[in-house]
């Protein structure tokens, strides 16, 4: 009898050689077909609903309001990249004809294209076990581009990954895509040895910092490296202008603390930092609008022992104060509402803008707007930032001109929890939020990590590609 370890290496290596040999099939398929397959997709996630939220619930507690609207925004998805396909190439295509008088030398024949990059690995996020796992927004793209993709699935739901992936390989063969389009793996092993494959072309991650930095290295690290399109974390500065919190305070200290407790503050955009005037009270306000018996289930027992440690390290700090105190039983964790003061801050931005995985923020009590600017540039990378404010406050476009370098996505009177569909949507940062700052993970430009551009110079029209042909 086999052991584990040489069954998940066969299991790798079977994966891999049906997504290396789909490769040139899967690339050369008509958009036509490649956009039917995302359809069916979709249609087995609706048409199996019902099991999918029971099975995930079972896995991750998130609840089946919450999994039932992922399985929506899921089959949405795909459905967006469907359509994409069918109304747009997105091969990029840029025809320069020859032209003798080109400064300042005569210019050939130049026609460009983009062509799908080949296998890509998947590590599923374990926060959203449909939107960011098996057939989330990283596999959908990626297969939208014309890559077969390998998911290395999830820990945290096993049972679910196994049967989505079942679903969506059956309504791909449907479509008449070849096997290897898309393929499973388990196993932090067969993880690492996936990145190191030199089959593999490029790698899509959603997760920890630390789990994603050690990936990025192996991928960097290869004798032929290969992009690694990390999405790693970020805590998500909030700025409250001092009119704001006069004029504006009831809704933003209402609406931060359903924002930041949203999910049980496992979003990678959660708000978990936020500065506010020291005139405005805003910790009994935050205290306030916290129900009395809020608790909700952690992800597992390593999130929960994780959001545990960091509660902990922070409130044993001198320089911050506990105005809620929450509680972490086994899975189940409350909120903590944390604050401290702007010269503390600056003090050591490091050790207090580190990402707290849960129900928790930390309030940063200012006494001058200057001081915002001072704050603003202690952050390095952001997938978000946002600014409660009013258009005609003094600070707000000095404000905006520090935050841009930093942040993937700015918001004005908004809150970060939460991202669209769509092709303006920006899912990504400068590092360490990303490891691609020119990047998204999350809409219709995510397609765009897994092309990449080949030019045809003096070709003959007989040989060029159809859609280069003139």
């Amino acid at each position: 009898m086999k052991n584990e370890d040489s069954t998940a290496t066969d299991l790798l290596e079977a994966a891999l050689s049906a997504a290396h040999a789909a490769e040139t099939v899967l690339a050369r398929a008509p958009r036509s077909q490649r956009a039917d397959a995302l359809r069916r997709v979709a249609v087995a996630l609706h048409e199996n609903r019902t099991e999918l939220v029971a099975v995930a619930d079972a896995e991750t507690g998130l609840g089946p309001t919450r999994l039932d609207g992922e399985i929506t925004r899921t089959a949405f998805q795909l459905d967006v990249f469907a359509t994409m396909l069918e109304e747009r190439a997105p091969e990029g295509i840029v025809i320069d004809h020859a032209d003798a008088e080109w400064p300042p030398s005569p210019r050939p024949d130049l026609r460009r294209r983009l062509r799908p990059l080949g296998v890509v690995a998947m590590f599923a996020a374990g926060n959203f076990p449909f939107a960011f796992s098996v057939v989330g927004g990283d596999t959908a793209s990626a297969l939208a581009a014309g890559c077969p993709v390998i998911v290395k699935v999830h820990s945290g739901h096993p049972r679910l990954s196994r049967r989505v992936g079942a679903l969506a390989c059956a309504a791909i063969a449907d479509a008449g895509l070849p096997e290897g389009t898309l393929g499973l793996i388990e196993g932090r092993e067969a993880g690492r040895a996936l990145v190191l494959d030199d089959r593999v072309e490029a790698v899509a991650f959603t997760g920890s910092t630390s789990g994603g930095r050690a990936l990025f290295d192996l991928a960097c690290g290869r004798p032929r490296p290969i992009p690694f399109f990390g999405e790693l974390g970020s805590v998500n500065p909030v700025f409250v202008t001092m009119r704001a919190a006069r004029e504006d305070g009831e809704r933003i200290w209402k609406e931060l603390a359903g924002s930041f407790t949203l999910g049980a503050g496992q979003f990678c955009t959660k708000p978990g930092i936020v500065f506010a005037p020291r005139t405005a009270d805003s910790a009994s306000a935050v205290a306030s609008a916290l129900s009395a018996d809020a608790s909700w289930r952690m992800l597992d027992q390593r999130i929960a022992d994780g959001f545990a440690h960091r509660i902990e390290e922070m409130t044993r700090r001198a320089d911050v104060e506990t105005i809620v105190r929450g509680t972490v039983d086994g899975l189940v964790a409350t909120p903590t509402l944390l604050r401290t003061d702007i010269k503390a801050f600056l003090a050591d931005p490091a050790g207090l803008s580190e990402e707290s995985f849960g129900p928790t923020t930390l309030l940063v009590e200012y006494d001058s707007e200057d001081q915002l600017l001072a704050a603003a540039g202690q952050f390095v990378g952001e997938l978000t930032a946002t600014l409660q404010a009013f258009p005609d406050d003094s600070i707000a476009p000095a404000l905006i001109d520090a935050l841009e370098p930093v942040a993937g996505r700015l918001l004005w009177n908004q809150w970060p929890t939460g991202v669209t569909v769509t092709g303006a949507m920006q899912h990504g940062g400068p590092y360490p939020a990303s490891t691609s700052g020119r990047d998204t993970s999350v809409g219709m430009a995510a397609l765009d990590r897994f092309l990449r551009p080949v030019a045809y110079q003096n070709f003959p029209a007989s040989l060029l590609p159809v859609e280069l042909r003139d």
